[in-house]
């Protein structure tokens, strides 16, 4: 008779969800830049598009859980830091400093938080 060894479920604590919401917040972010910073018709839709989509592949092959490439620890914090920062970065040149100011304070606090978690 074979014995079956049961794991606990992993569980997501308000860390994961806050880290989950910035993620999201900083595509939706790279997506409105790209509308409102570029001129015309087509270059600014294009570009809404385009963007965050280029920051999603790079999340998924390189940072998330189950990632394409699997990176140490300084590769996967720099490939957030691109992608945070350049959230962060878009509010900035769009002319809402605050909210730069704040996204990247709680991107930085959470990638901190995560990456303590990560090297237990």
């Amino acid at each position: 008779m074979t014995q079956q060894t049961e794991t606990a479920p992993d569980r997501i604590g308000i860390a994961e969800v806050i880290r989950f919401i910035l993620e999201l917040f900083a595509f939706v972010s790279l997506g409105i830049w790209g509308f409102l910073a570029w001129p015309g018709p087509w270059l600014n839709v294009v570009l809404c598009v385009a963007t965050p989509l280029f920051a999603i592949l790079l999340w998924a092959l390189f940072r998330s859980p189950r990632a394409v490439v699997r990176l140490d620890a300084f590769g996967k914090a720099l490939i957030e830091i691109l992608i945070m920062g350049s959230a962060a970065l878009a509010w900035l040149m769009l002319g809402q400093p605050i909210v730069a100011v704040v996204f990247g304070v709680a991107a930085a606090v959470s990638g901190v938080i995560s990456g303590r978690k990560e090297l237990r």
